[in-house]
């Protein structure tokens, strides 16, 4: 098993779907595309996509020109039946991708807040492994329209669109389910100044924070991270003819 990961700012972290990628002994290649690391243009040596967040919109394009050739990397995922997942930023640009508009600036969510699954999430094979309402982090102010022909799985009242699904296996998650406690308590020390503009009692009620919300949101993410991996194919498996970019882009 194969996974294409791509970073988006330093300081990035897989989190509970690196440990559920080492449980299933991938491979994991890592590109920094935000520092100028070139992205694949063949997707045939890879069974799965991981594009985790940033502090970039989704169309940031003339500061971050990568970012419609990632968009088109996901979408030449997707189109071949090849398992992609999406979170935050990843999120939006998975929605970018299948044409979906980009909702910039509109709502803020920082912090551990609860996901409630729609219909659909209730039977879909990766969101329902958390529970039908669970707890994740947030941190974005950006978000997306859903995509013609996806399948909303998650929403809270804050953002309508937490989780889609297009296809079998490309899937965007608005909040970081990746983000166990250990992350979280890293992104508290690296990005202490960002996190004081946002709240600047979060720091200080840390701890009130953890104790209430901390064990049931890493559990939630374990179990989404291991759903997921578990809907990658291996090269072969699938029986599907997989597509390199450049055709799927044609």
């Amino acid at each position: 098993m194969r996974v294409l990961v791509v970073e988006n700012m330093i300081q990035s972290d897989l989190g509970q779907v690196g440990v559920a990628l080492a449980e299933a002994a991938a491979e994991i290649d890592l590109r920094h595309a935000f520092a100028g690391e070139r992205l694949p243009g063949d997707i045939r040596a890879y069974d799965a996509l991981v594009v985790l967040g940033g502090e970039q919109t989704a169309v940031d394009d003339l500061i971050h020109p990568y970012l419609p050739e990632l968009a088109r990397l996901m979408r030449a995922f997707a189109d071949a039946d090849k398992a992609v997942l999406g979170i935050c930023l990843g999120s939006q640009l998975l929605a970018r991708a299948h044409g979906a508009e980009n909702l910039l600036g509109r709502t803020r969510e920082f912090g551990w807040h609860e996901v409630q699954l729609t219909s659909e999430g209730i039977s879909d094979p990766v969101l329902s492994a958390a529970g039908k309402t669970f707890t994740s982090f947030q941190w974005h102010s950006d978000s997306f329209a859903l995509p013609e022909g996806a399948v909303r799985l998650a929403t809270n009242p804050a953002v309508a669109n937490q989780a889609f699904r297009v296809g079998r296996a490309a899937y965007g998650m608005q909040f970081h389910f990746e983000a166990g406690t250990r992350v979280v308590e890293d992104w508290n020390r690296i990005f202490e100044d960002q996190i004081m503009g946002l709240d600047p009692h979060w720091l200080e009620r840390y701890r009130e924070h953890a104790a209430r919300h901390a064990e049931q949101a890493d559990a939630a993410g374990l179990a989404l991270a291991r759903a997921w991996v578990r809907t990658i194919r291996s090269a072969g498996a699938a029986g599907n003819e997989t597509r390199t970019l450049a055709a799927a882009s044609a």
